[in-house]
Formats: structure tokens, sequence, C-alpha cells
């Protein structure tokens, strides 16, 4: 008699492993991309803000230092805002690559759920070949006249 145990039944386990892993990666990978995504907002803001402060300064009449300091602070800011940019353009590429790992991954899982499958409904018309061969045995030994 064969046996009963799933062959593949250790790559399915192993697969389902590397599933969650995938997922949980994925998981951190979206909340570093929201994160990001945050903070970039934040800088444009607090940017906005700052250039709505200088344009508001300027018309009251601002003296050379001072409009300089605007202007130094401003380009920081707009150099953390390209950085900031650039942090979550390289997130969100991050973010897709997990995206394609998790569904490798769960292809993966599905390719060997079925074969899991296929093996149990060909053990389970095995054991209903042997129970009708059972009883046709059964019927047989009876004979006609027990009918």
């Amino acid at each position: 008699m064969t046996s009963s145990r799933f062959p593949l039944q250790s790559l399915l386990d192993l697969s389902q492993m590397r599933l969650e892993d995938a997922a949980r990666r994925l998981g951190e990978l979206v909340a570093g991309e929201q994160e990001a995504t945050k903070r970039l907002e934040l800088l444009v803001g607090y940017r906005a803000e700052y250039q709505a402060r200088f344009v508001a300064a300027a018309k009251e009449g601002l003296g050379r230092e001072a409009w300089g300091n605007f202007q130094s602070f401003l380009a920081k800011l707009d150099l953390a805002v390209t950085q900031a940019e650039q942090q979550v353009a390289a997130s969100k590429q991050r973010t897709a690559a997990g995206q394609k790992e998790w569904l490798d991954r769960r292809g993966k899982v599905q390719a060997f759920d079925t074969l899991a499958q296929r093996h149990d409904a060909r053990l389970q018309q095995a054991e209903n070949r042997r129970e009708q061969r059972i009883q046709d045995e059964h019927a047989a030994r009876r004979g006609p006249a027990e009918e």
C-alpha cells in the first residue's frame, strides 16, 4: 500500500512559512512607505508655511541679513523635500518588490496546495474503490440464496 502522507508536504510547509515571512516583510515595507510619505507631507507643509512667512515678512520689509537667512533656510528645506521625495520613491520601489515577492510565494503555496488536494483526492478514490471491493466481495459471498 502507498503512503498516505503527501510526499511534498515539507515543501508545502516551507513555502507557507516563506509566504508568511514575505507577508510580514510586505507589511513592514508598506508601513515604512506610509511613514516616509507622511514625513514628506510634513516637510512640504512646513516649507509652504515658511515660504508664506517669508512673503509676509518681505512685504513688511526685510533687511539684507534676514532676507539671506530666509533664502538659506528655504534652500535647506528644498533639499530636505527633495531627499524625502527620493526616500518615498525608493520606499515605493521596495514595497513593489515586496509585493511581487509575496505574490510569487503565494503562487508557490497555491501550486503545492493544489498538488496536495489532488493527492488527497487520489487517496480518497483509492479508499472508495477498496470499500466498494470489500462490499462487492461480501455481497458475492452471501450468494443468491441470501438475497
